[in-house]
């Protein structure tokens, strides 16, 4: 029988945006700032009335007690007697001897005093002369003081750990302050505070709570989303819409489809980010790529947030369908993507149930031959409709998908068409739904096998030969060009060698490819021989066929692939690279070390007829200005200058020291006033520099400044660095 599952991602697009980007440690721009002074005032305020805890007595961790008393009393001892950190609890106090108590010398058992019975509250005893209890207790038909019983359900009852609200810790002091009554004492009723529940000391598993009564006010429960509203927004046609929303924002009342200016008169403080179709959509056939490998072979994209899977005959190698979508779910969860999932006979069922079923049901396992009864109750848009049809549906009346099945199927076609019939039939079963599976792409990979071990270069050689031949051949059948390929020599021993080569752009060469092996075949030890060789590809891009007529035709410029491939398997692929302009006025900001074969741009965007940027007809302006020379070296971080001799404030150095070397200027030009970028530090307002080409006796020519303009003296401290040196 086949099974599908249906995986609905209700939140991807938000999922996404908040795993791609880090949390914000600080306020957005403009919101109020919160002094921790008005938190402590309100917490301050707050607790006066609600919180019945006594205060400074003994029993919270960190308490005044905990800091100033224990903390005493272990200074107060000499230093070799004072009990180290292991010995200590978690509120600084020493903790209790980890073995048991010995037996007495006189061979009697371990007795220890009995309780004071004023511990125990009068009003938790129920005595002959008929004091009810407001609560159940160990302590009724005893009496305290004639009653040996008594003794033993005091100990027992000072024992028992006092809880106040779920999670906390010890209140062993509640009820020896009964005079002060709060919100969690039984039958306090303080003004304005309602306590939610009331406990009393407990046993093992028995915990007595006094709840409050029906009808009172309880606090609102806090969202589960406790991030901002966020949502996302694209133009359709001439109209900015809503594309996707988070939580917060759902429940706010922000859907998708809404005009983003409604939203922001609703939510002021919304935040909004562009929505990337394109990019969402990518991650998401990469997430059933992933499924198809780890989980089920056939995956299926059904929507922008839906995955269909089959099932058959894979669920019970992940423990049934129930824990595979468990399993499934919290994998998700643990990456911050919500899921639902729902498990049906037909895929139009599973997806029904996984978007328009219960909400408190994350993971829905319909038994097999119960979906026509499971998706009856759904409303029609669980059927996969256009919006038409579900309005002409709406306004017949016909909400729920049981009465448009008991409907005949005559009038539904006349009317709706063939696509709601058989939406509606795909979904109870009675016409297939064939599943597409996305692609999922095979490892390239050639071996060779060796009937005797080889060991010789020549050998190795040959092999090697054959092997590119047949991976070309693979790699032409697949589309794609490698961009790092691994040798793999297994050795009679069962060791392995290993040998790795990378190439700047992808490619399917034969005789480029064997020349890079062959020149590190003497890298590979052989041993006692080699009984296989086999090569994989790591990595490739998608290459299609090479036209070589224009090449033939007309002269070309030189492919400087197979030269930098050399090179950088030779020396390393981190010690290649080229300069690229950036732009930047600040000198060391405008050069970048970018890839030797760096792709090309991407091609502008195309503009508008009424693009007023149509106008200016300029050709893009260099980052570098051929106006303003720059050296062909630049120095990692520039060096001081040394006794430095200038005409003040604009003239240029007559004398320098650098490296202890004295160097004496008999051509200057400059200065040319470099100031720093703003925008980027608040440091760089003020800053100032003033550049010199200057050369010396020798020859050399330097490119020095000053840091400042020797005027004002916020803008640099007058000192004199050399920034680099022309060719």
């Amino acid at each position: 029988m086949t099974r599908v599952a249906a995986l609905f991602l209700p939140s991807w697009s938000i999922d996404l945006l908040r795993r791609a980007e880090p949390r914000r440690a600080t306020p957005p721009e403009g919101a109020r700032a919160v002094t921790l002074d008005a938190l402590g005032a309100s917490a301050a305020a707050e607790q006066a009335v609600q919180c019945d805890a006594p205060r400074n007595t003994g029993w919270r961790p960190g308490a005044r007690w905990a800091r100033e008393d224990v903390q005493a009393s272990i200074e107060a001892l000499p230093y070799h007697q004072r009990p180290p950190m292991r010995e200590l609890g978690r509120r600084s106090e020493a903790a209790a001897h980890p073995f048991r108590a010995m037996p007495p010398d006189e061979g009697g058992p371990v007795v220890p005093a009995p309780p004071a019975p004023t511990r125990v509250p009068a009003g938790h005893w129920r005595n002959p002369n008929g004091m009810i209890d407001h609560a159940p207790s160990p302590f009724r038909d005893l009496d305290p003081n004639g009653d040996e019983r008594a003794m033993g359900a005091i100990a027992r009852w000072n024992a028992m750990p006092a809880i106040r609200y779920p999670g906390e810790g010890p209140h062993p002091n509640k009820l020896e302050r009964m005079e002060r009554r709060g919100s969690n004492d039984p039958h306090a009723k303080p003004p304005g505070v309602v306590p939610f529940f009331d406990t009393a000391r407990t046993t093992a598993d028995v915990v007595a709570r006094n709840c409050p009564e029906q009808g009172a006010p309880r606090d609102p429960a806090p969202l589960a989303d406790t991030e901002p509203p966020l949502v996302t927004a694209q133009k359709v046609g001439s109209r900015v819409e809503i594309a996707a929303a988070s939580p917060t924002a759902l429940a706010m009342g922000l859907t998708p489809g809404m005009a983003l200016t409604q939203a922001r008169a609703s939510v002021p403080d919304l935040d909004v980010r562009d929505a990337d179709p394109a990019g969402d959509r990518a991650a998401l056939e990469r997430l059933a790529l992933t499924l198809a490998r780890r989980w089920t072979p056939t995956v299926m994209v059904a929507d922008d947030a839906t995955l269909l899977l089959d099932l058959t005959g894979v669920a019970h190698l992940h423990g049934g369908e129930a824990r595979l979508g468990r399993r499934l779910c919290a994998l998700l969860a643990r990456h911050g993507v919500g899921a639902r999932m729902a498990m049906a006979d037909t895929a139009g069922a599973a997806w029904a149930l996984a978007h328009h079923g219960p909400a408190d049901k994350p993971v829905q396992l319909c038994p097999p031959g119960a979906h026509a009864d499971a998706i009856a109750p759904l409303p029609v848009a669980a059927l996969r409709l256009d919006p038409v049809a579900r309005e002409l549906l709406a306004r017949l009346g016909i909400d729920r998908v049981g009465a448009l099945a008991a409907m005949p199927r005559g009038p539904l076609v006349r009317r709706f068409g063939t696509a709601l019939v058989r939406r509606l039939d795909q979904a109870l079963g009675r016409l297939p739904e064939p599943l597409v599976p996305v692609p999922v792409p095979e490892p390239v990979v050639v071996a060779e096998r060796f009937a005797e071990p080889i060991a010789t270069p020549e050998a190795i050689a040959a092999s090697l030969a054959r092997l590119v031949a047949k991976l070309a051949t693979a790699l032409a059948g697949v589309g794609q060009g490698a961009r790092l390929l691994e040798l793999a020599a297994d050795r009679v021993d069962h060791a392995v060698q290993r040998l790795r080569i990378g190439l700047a752009r992808p490619t399917r060469e034969p005789g480029h490819l064997l020349r890079l092996l062959a020149r590190r075949i003497e890298e590979i030890e052989p041993g006692y021989g080699i009984d296989a060789l086999t090569l994989h590809v790591r990595r490739a891009d998608p290459l299609g066929p090479e036209a070589l007529a224009p090449e033939l035709a007309e002269e070309s410029a030189p492919d400087l692939a197979p030269l930098v491939d050399a090179i950088a398997n030779r020396i390393g692929a981190h010690r290649l690279w080229r300069s690229a302009a950036v732009e930047s006025d600040v000198p060391e900001r405008a050069v970048a070390a970018v890839p030797p074969l760096d792709p090309a741009e991407a091609d502008a965007p195309a503009l508008k007829a009424d693009d007023v940027r149509r106008l200016d007809e300029r050709a893009p302006t260099h980052p570098w200005q051929p106006r303003w020379p720059r050296p062909a070296r630049l120095l990692r971080r520039p060096e001081q200058l040394d006794n430095v001799v200038s005409l003040w404030p604009d003239g240029a150095p007559r004398r320098f020291t650098w490296r202890g070397r004295s160097y004496a200027v008999v051509r200057a030009d400059g200065p040319e006033r470099i100031a720093g970028e703003w925008w980027r530090r608040p440091a760089e307002r003020a800053g100032v520099r003033d550049y010199f080409r200057v050369e010396d006796e020798g020859g050399s020519r330097f490119w020095l400044y000053r840091r400042g303009d020797a005027e004002r003296a916020e803008t640099g401290d007058r000192r004199w660095f050399l920034h680099g040196w022309f060719a």
